[in-house]
């Protein structure tokens, strides 16, 4: 199959074309067509099979059918949970729209507020939104949803796991009843399709591939260490095979910054990039990722998803994710778009509980490797440290963030006041 068979425009096949895409991936084989008929859909697909394109091509098709030049009102919301893969959604929809009279945006935390208020009033067609500044803007007036068409949820199980239920079901009783809805992800859980179920409208569901299965491309391997050996392993599996990018990831902000300055010292160029950095920060750190200044890029998983870097050939899990299903966004960062890649992982004694489930989930057994000199502890607990609970849903989440502003005003006293345009741009999202 071809794109010129699915019924998009020439537009958007010349668009198509100069990106050098002749082929349709399945998940857009199998989404595209539905979408053009008008209806709801919920799409299920591996990272990095092109779902992006699933839903912004014919969104964008849709949309220059019918067009509202004069007064251009937010006509399609694309959510996404973090200001990476919004960026990221938003140069899809720039690419593919080249040749359509279409006006799109994107806005997020962590910046100031002052140069997307200004964008926003010459009029948008296209909106894409991480829900926290989305709610932000409503709440100063300056954006409406009155005249949404289509809703586009993207990643929608990562929102959940970083607690936006409620932010996406304010969002939702601001737009119109009758519109079209769109859910894509990595993966479905239980509480992602009760989500779907009061969102979407009898949905056609398509699938590209089995839930959390991970891409046939990425060669999977297990180094077991002890634990107080993984950096030393990292960096010399780093400097051994002279490796020039390298996406690791951490469960900690102070993990991944403790990593970056041991990698320092070692020859090693590394960078981090977390929900503490500022938005400046992280776009920098992403920057010299991608053009080779900086060879390991150290992230906690706000970056598995979002981070789109062509021919990423090596992702190091320095510590496994202790919800099986971030493995799999994790991994996904390599081995794109059919390229192969490579995922390793550190494992120590206190993780192999997180090491058997992931096992479970993806359904094979990773083969393990031990490197001599960095043997694993015999001795050592295989008790987790922390095991995080996931009952009741995004509940935990949200019950650390209702901590963590309770803590806040607890200690406004102690801190001078900032002004409301601080307030903003230091939201998460």
């Amino acid at each position: 199959m071809q794109f010129n068979s699915l019924g998009l425009s020439q537009a958007l096949l010349k668009a198509i074309s100069k990106k050098g895409y002749t082929t349709p991936s399945p998940i857009q084989q199998k989404s595209i067509p539905h979408i053009l008929q008008g209806k709801d859909v919920l799409a299920s697909a591996q990272t990095g099979t092109g779902k992006t394109a699933g839903f912004t091509l014919p969104l964008l098709h849709i949309l220059s059918e019918n067009p509202k030049e004069k007064y251009r009102p937010i006509r399609a919301l694309i959510l996404t949970p973090t200001r990476e893969l919004a960026a990221q959604v938003y140069a899809n929809v720039r690419e593919y729209s080249e040749f359509l009279n279409i006006k799109s945006a994107v806005i997020f935390g962590g910046v100031n507020q002052n140069p997307q208020v200004a964008t926003m009033r010459q009029g948008i067609d296209v909106l894409v939104a991480t829900p926290g500044r989305l709610l932000d803007l409503i709440n100063q007036n300056h954006i409406s949803l009155k005249r949404v068409e289509i809703l586009v949820l993207d990643e929608a199980d990562r929102m959940l796991d970083m607690g936006f239920l409620r932010d996406i079901e304010r969002i939702i009783k601001l737009m119109p009843e009758k519109r079209q809805n769109l859910m894509f992800s990595a993966t479905f859980s239980a509480d992602i399709k009760k989500l779907a179920h009061g969102i979407l409208n009898h949905p056609v569901q398509v699938e590209a591939t089995p839930e959390n299965t991970t891409v046939d491309a990425i060669s999977q391997k297990v180094y077991r260490v002890a634990k107080g050996l993984k950096t030393d392993l990292i960096i010399k599996l780093i400097l051994d095979g002279n490796w020039k990018q390298v996406l690791v990831f951490t469960r900690t902000k102070h993990g991944a910054n403790k990593l970056c300055e041991k990698m320092a010292k070692a020859g090693i160029k590394a960078a981090a990039i977390h929900g503490n950095k500022s938005q400046g920060a992280r776009t920098k750190a992403l920057g010299g990722f991608k053009n080779g200044s900086v060879s390991v890029l150290v992230a906690t998983d706000i970056a598995a998803r979002g981070l789109d870097i062509p021919l990423l050939p090596h992702v190091i899990n320095f510590e496994l994710p202790n919800i099986a299903e971030d493995y799999v966004h994790r991994i996904g960062r390599t081995g794109r778009a059919g390229a192969s890649g490579e995922a390793l992982s550190l494992v120590s004694a206190d993780e192999t509980t997180y090491l058997r489930d992931i096992e479970k989930l993806v359904g094979i057994k990773i083969p393990v490797e031990i490197v001599e000199g960095f043997e694993p502890d015999p001795n050592a607990s295989t008790e987790p440290e922390k095991r995080q609970q996931r009952g009741g849903g995004n509940r935990s989440r949200n019950n650390e963030r209702s901590a963590k502003s309770n803590t806040q005003k607890n200690d406004s006293s102690r801190r001078p006041k900032r002004n409301n345009d601080r307030k903003r741009n230091d939201r998460r999202n």
